[in-house]
């Protein structure tokens, strides 16, 4: 935090979350509820039946040999749309001899298909998945028409779609009901038109993101790989308490991993004066600074006016690494350095300020690394010393842990929670560890005690360009002592602050 530059980029939000449709990947493997309708619009094709045309013998393997122009052109005679890679044509094909071999009308599937209604992105990858339940998925919405008629859409009053996304049932949040209305459009070869805005790639999003200058915001989107019902996307704009009376007593803290404060401060844009007036903030703590200790004094000059109380501690294991401080315009009782433990103490990994009314830690717990190489030195060394840490100053007075502790504790904190379970950060242990030494302790995660459902992450990895798409992780945390859970006026998230693979998170404690 700086004079000219400091720990932070103004409030302005991101650019809008793309889906992976528009990384140029087609979706596959979903299979979502059509909604069926009221009435048909579409004029009946006359001439033979699925059996007369192909299965004169009714030999479903007869399908098989067919070519691709003649599947085409088959299903095109028999009023059935035509498009997609030929495993879907003859899925397609089997599917409705299947339906009419049973006695099972398909003419609402003709009349969505016809009319484009139908929300079928694509058939599954494997063909063995499809099923009498499933079948109509392999229906596209290219249609005969090359003009949509005018139609209706009905009152809907469903709140909840279920989708099959690579063969796992999941369920989305649906919009409130909405009146009967009128759509209509154009339809051409290769394009098609819906009533159903949302599109999906092996990821539940919500139908729609909160906007900001005609700008979506890309962690107002729900991104999960493996929603549940009730959750929703963590939006700070709308989700986050008034603000307390004047006449309250209260400490504003706020925590940071910035991902190195040096590179940071370079980046154009970034004002410290910026993030504490918007803030206003009484206390920063910042992890993973990647200082040396000849640069403390340096920045220490460079401080906003104001906030001249702080303490850094350095890495002098590995130089340029790690890193912690606490920056304070209340002067603290007391500073301590590290755990008084010399194994753990050589990376800078912590600072321990003593105020009033509690004790404040800025924390970085150490990552388990590639090939979680380190998870055991995390699990059953450092988790455990700084839980006996933390309980002891608990005997004199509150304590508050907060920064990066590098463990996303449930599945509703990581977006892809089935494809991380040996990574680092999410595997079983670390999880198992941070219940064990925090939150059966008598601690308690601030943000997930205020919003049990929201989905909210703070960290974003940039090689795959997370954060624009929300893929991300809750690793950043404010645990308090049992004594001061009911004292907590707001737990928050500040996602539209970038300048960092994390972005800092906020908590207001009444006093």
């Amino acid at each position: 935090m700086v004079s000219k530059r400091g720990v932070s980029n103004s409030s302005r939000p991101e650019s809008a979350a793309a889906s992976e449709d528009k990384k140029g990947k087609k979706s596959k493997g979903l299979v979502a509820s059509v909604p069926s309708s009221s009435k048909s619009h579409v004029k009946k094709n006359s001439g033979a039946s699925i059996s007369e045309v192909v299965l004169p013998n009714n030999d479903p393997a007869k399908i098989e040999a067919m070519t691709f122009q003649e599947l085409r052109a088959t299903l095109r005679r028999i009023g059935i749309p035509a498009k997609g890679r030929k495993p879907d044509l003859i899925s397609a094909l089997k599917c409705h001899f299947n339906q009419e071999t049973n006695g099972d009308k398909i003419e609402g599937a003709e009349d969505q298909a016809s009319f484009g209604f139908s929300e079928y992105i694509s058939v599954s990858k494997r063909e063995e998945n499809f099923n009498e339940n499933n079948c109509v998925g392999a229906i596209s919405s290219d249609s005969k028409n090359s003009r949509m008629q005018r139609s209706k859409r009905v009152k809907q009053s469903t709140k909840e779609k279920t989708m099959k996304v690579d063969g796992t049932v999941v369920r989305s949040k649906q919009m409130q009901s909405t009146e009967t209305d009128e759509i209509a459009g154009e339809m051409t070869k290769g394009k098609s038109s819906s009533i159903l805005k949302k599109k999906v790639a092996g990821v539940c999003i919500e139908e729609v993101g909160a906007k900001v200058n005609g700008t979506i915001e890309p962690w107002t989107i729900l991104a999960h790989k493996k929603p549940q019902k009730h959750w929703v996307a963590y939006n700070p704009r709308t989700m986050r308490p008034p603000p307390l009376s004047g006449n309250v007593n209260s400490v504003k803290l706020m925590s940071w991993n910035v991902n190195g404060l040096r590179a940071l401060l370079k980046m154009e844009g970034f004002s410290a004066l910026q993030l504490a007036q918007r803030e206003n903030f009484d206390v920063l703590c910042l992890q993973e600074t990647k200082l040396q200790e000849k640069d403390v004094e340096a920045i220490k000059d460079r401080l906003i006016e104001g906030y001249e109380n702080s303490y850094w501690t350095c890495s002098v294991a590995k130089l340029g690494y790690s890193g912690t401080a606490i920056i304070s315009r209340i002067k603290p009782l007391s500073v301590t350095y590290g755990l008084g433990i010399s194994d753990h103490d050589s990376e800078g990994r912590l600072v321990t300020a003593e105020f009033d009314s509690f004790y404040l830690l800025s924390g970085y717990i150490p990552n388990s690394g590639d090939g979680l190489r380190r998870l055991t030195y995390r699990i059953s060394q450092w988790d455990l010393s700084l839980g006996n840490y933390i309980k002891e100053l608990e005997k004199s007075k509150p304590v508050i842990l907060t920064g990066d502790l590098n463990c996303a504790h449930q599945e509703i904190d990581i977006y892809d929670p089935a494809g991380n379970k040996r990574s680092a950060g999410f595997t079983i242990e670390e999880r198992e560890s941070f219940e064990t030494n925090f939150l059966s302790r008598g601690f308690v995660d601030t943000f997930r005690r205020q919003h049990p459902h929201a989905v909210g992450y703070t960290y974003w990895g940039y090689r795959h360009g997370g954060r624009k798409t929300n893929k991300g992780w809750r690793l950043d945390y404010f645990l308090v002592s049992d004594s001061l859970a009911d004292k907590v006026h707001d737990s928050y998230i500040l996602p539209d602050i970038t300048g960092s693979d994390h972005c800092p998170i906020g908590l207001i404690l009444k006093l």
